[in-house]
C-alpha cells in the first residue's frame, strides 16, 4: 500500500515538474516489419530494411523501468510476434511484474497460441470490416479467417484470456461498421475500439507526408462524411446495450469524435479536443532504439546509447515536455490516438 501511494506520488510529481519520475506504461516495437500490406499504413513499405530489438536493448531498459516503476508495457509493431526472440521479451519483463499486452495484426495468433497464453496478459488485435473488406484493407486472402482461428485457439486454451479489437474508421469501411461490431461479437472479442484514419502525420513509417490525393484515399468526402454521421447514429441506438456493457469502449459520445474528426477536415468544425498526457506517462520505444513521446512527435535519443531514463529526462526532453501545448500543438490537434492517464490509475 505504501508502494503504491508512493508511485502515484511520483506520477503527481511528474506532471507538475515535466520530469519523469513515474512511467507506467511502456510502448516497445520489437519488429520494424510487418505481415500485412494494409491501406492506411507505410509500415509494410519498409519491410526490406528490417530493424528489431534485442535481448540486450530489453534487459539494458529493465534499469530504467523498476527504477520508474513501469507497470505495463504494450508490444507494438510493425508485428511484434515476427521478432523471433519476442516471448523471451515477455519472460523478462513478466519476471520483474510487469505487465505485457500485445498489439496484433492476428495473423499468426493461431501458431503462438500456447505460448501467448503463457506469456501475454492480453492481446489487442486489428479488425477492419467483414470478411471481405477486412481482407481487401489487410491485402492478406484469408486474413479475416487467420484472425478469427488465433482468437479461436487462444480462447480454447483459455477461455477468460482477454482479446480486445481496434478498428480505424476510414473510407473504405464506415459503411461496414455494423458490420464490424457483429465481427467482433462472432470471433468472441471481449470489447471493440474505434479511432479514426491518421493521414496527416509522420507516423507509421511515412519519411514523406502523404499528399492531398493519397489523403483522400482515406479520407471520407465531405458527402461521405454525412453518411457516416448517419450511420454513427444508427449504431448508437442499435447498440445501446453494448455501449452499457462496455463491449464497446467508446461513450456514444467519445464514439461521435469518429465524425467529427473527419468533418474538421472539410471546416464543419473545429477537430475534436483531447485531453493527453501521453508525453509524462509513456514513451515509444521504436525498433531500432529510438525514443520518441508518443508515436507522433520527434525522437528523443535512443536506448543504444543513452538509458531511457537519462533520454526521458535530458534538458531537452523536459523543454519539450514544459513546452508543449496540447490545445496549440499541429501534431497534437490532428492527433487520433490519445491517452490520458490519472495518477490514481491503477493499471495492473
Amino acid at each position: 500500500m505504501t508502494q503504491s501511494l508512493y508511485h502515484t506520488y511520483k506520477r503527481y510529481r511528474t506532471l507538475q515538474t515535466h520530469r519523469i519520475s513515474a512511467l507506467p506504461i511502456v510502448i516497445l516495437m520489437p519488429h520494424s516489419a510487418c505481415n500485412c500490406r494494409c491501406v492506411m499504413c507505410d509500415i509494410w513499405k519498409d519491410n526490406q530494411n528490417l530493424k528489431q530489438l534485442t535481448e540486450e536493448d530489453i534487459t539494458g531498459l529493465l534499469v530504467s523501468l523498476e527504477k520508474l516503476g513501469t507497470q505495463q508495457v504494450l508490444m507494438s509493431g510493425g508485428e511484434a510476434l515476427l521478432n523471433p526472440h519476442f516471448f523471451r521479451f515477455c519472460e523478462i519483463l513478466k519476471s520483474r511484474d510487469i505487465k505485457v499486452s500485445l498489439l496484433s495484426t492476428g495473423l499468426t495468433l493461431k501458431k503462438s497460441a500456447e505460448n501467448i497464453v503463457n506469456q501475454v496478459n492480453d492481446v489487442i488485435i486489428s479488425l477492419d470490416g467483414d470478411e471481405a473488406t477486412h481482407n481487401a484493407i489487410r491485402n492478406i486472402p484469408d486474413a479475416f479467417n487467420k484472425t478469427a482461428e488465433g482468437i479461436q485457439a487462444i480462447k480454447d486454451l483459455n477461455p477468460d484470456f482477454r482479446i480486445t479489437g481496434r478498428t480505424v474508421i476510414h473510407r473504405l469501411n464506415f459503411r461496414q461498421w455494423p458490420a464490424i461490431i457483429e465481427a467482433a461479437k462472432r470471433m468472441g472479442l471481449n470489447q471493440i475500439s474505434f479511432l479514426p484514419a491518421d493521414v496527416s502525420s509522420h507516423a507509421f513509417n511515412r519519411e514523406v507526408l502523404w499528399s492531398d490525393k493519397r489523403q483522400q484515399e482515406i479520407l471520407p468526402t465531405e458527402e461521405e462524411v454525412e453518411e457516416l454521421k448517419g450511420i454513427l447514429g444508427t449504431i448508437i441506438v442499435r447498440y445501446k446495450k453494448d455501449f452499457e456493457t462496455g463491449f464497446i469502449a467508446e461513450t456514444p459520445d467519445k464514439l461521435a469524435r469518429v465524425h467529427s474528426y473527419y468533418a474538421a477536415f472539410y471546416g464543419q468544425n473545429p477537430f475534436p479536443y483531447k485531453k493527453c498526457n501521453a508525453p509524462w506517462v509513456s514513451t515509444v520505444v521504436e525498433a531500432d532504439g529510438t525514443v520518441r513521446p508518443c508515436f507522433f512527435h520527434l525522437p528523443m535519443g535512443n536506448i543504444r546509447q543513452q538509458s531511457l531514463e537519462e533520454i526521458l529526462n535530458s534538458d531537452k526532453s523536459i523543454r519539450f515536455r514544459k513546452e508543449l501545448d496540447i490545445e496549440k500543438d499541429v501534431t497534437c490537434i490532428k492527433c487520433v490516438c490519445y491517452l490520458n492517464l490519472s495518477p490514481k490509475t491503477n493499471i495492473t
